[in-house]
């Protein structure tokens, strides 16, 4: 198991790490707005055949040259593609057809914790104690962020059928993020994509001719189709490029932590686009949350392994 890199992380690396939760919080406005259009499998079905329009011209070449190493690496491949492309966002998008999208950002807020423990179980990973403060310190600002800064919000709020599946898209994506790390950074993340997401159209696609059967897609509105673009660029290719990337460069809890800033960027997005109103609590918030965050990649903490 190789030792984490103890350097603070340069600007490229955390845009790479910045850049997944801040198209994955748009993921959840898009899916939430759509899911009244679109069900669940045939929305997934649109986001990975838009994805894979983007991802042909520049993934064919090193995905046909790596076609040996998927071979070599195939069980991981497979899992990875399960995991982390069809079932989380399948259950994601199911889940917020009968939850909130509060109920989901508190849900999704889990992942880092979810990484680490299952890295100890699985792989002996060690979480020191600051990084475990630091993923309690973000987590605090998260909640703080989804209750509008009263602790009452999170004792009232009700758990909806939606946030077992949710939760269910949570554990997938901390097996995604520790398998992924198992597979070589040698492999083009690239062409690996492109490999891992030809799996889930082909695992995708007879579960959407079962679901054609009772529900259909209702593409009429431009709007529908705006935030279907979004979702098959922005969140789908280059989000997971640079998440995938960032995880064989940090490891996978140190990555991880990052999805804590979604909220930052659900809020942020809200006050730039919705021009909804932004509160003290959002920036007491947000600050507690990049505290946690700088905590759990500080230097100093890198001793423990990289999984």
């Amino acid at each position: 198991m190789a030792n984490t890199s103890s350097s603070a992380l340069d600007w490229r690396t955390l845009l790479l790490l910045l850049l997944p939760p801040l198209f994955w919080a748009g993921n959840f406005i898009a899916g939430r707005a759509v899911s009244s259009d679109v069900p669940p499998v045939a929305l997934s079905l649109i986001r990975w055949g838009l994805a894979t329009l983007c991802l042909l011209p520049f993934a064919l070449k090193p995905f046909w040259r790596d076609r040996a190493h998927y071979l070599t690496y195939r069980w991981h491949v497979l899992g990875t593609a399960i995991t982390g492309v069809t079932a989380f966002n399948l259950l994601v998008y199911w889940g917020l057809h009968t939850t909130s999208a509060t109920n989901g950002i508190i849900l999704n807020s889990f992942i880092p914790f979810l990484v680490a423990i299952f890295g100890f179980l699985f792989y002996r990973q060690q979480l020191p104690r600051r990084q475990l403060l630091g993923l309690l310190v973000s987590l605090a600002g998260v909640l703080t962020v989804v209750s509008h800064g009263d602790v009452l919000v999170i004792r009232t709020l009700a758990f909806a059928p939606g946030d077992i599946i949710i939760f269910l898209a949570m554990i997938c994506w901390a097996l995604f993020t520790l398998w992924l790390k198992q597979i070589p950074a040698s492999i083009d993340r690239t062409g690996l994509m492109l490999c891992q997401v030809l799996i889930a159209l082909a695992v995708l696609l007879p579960l959407y001719v079962w679901e054609s059967h009772t529900s259909h897609a209702h593409l009429e509105q431009t709007q529908t189709l705006w935030a279907l673009l979004y979702i098959g660029i922005f969140p789908s290719v280059i989000a997971f490029l640079a998440y995938a990337k960032a995880v064989t460069l940090v490891g996978s809890v140190r990555a991880s932590v990052f999805i804590h800033a979604m909220p930052v960027f659900g809020s942020l997005l809200s006050s730039l686009l919705l021009k909804e109103a932004f509160h003290g609590y959002q920036l007491a918030g947000m600050l507690t949350i990049f505290s946690g965050i700088w905590l759990a990649n500080s230097a100093t903490n890198a001793a423990s392994g990289k999984v």
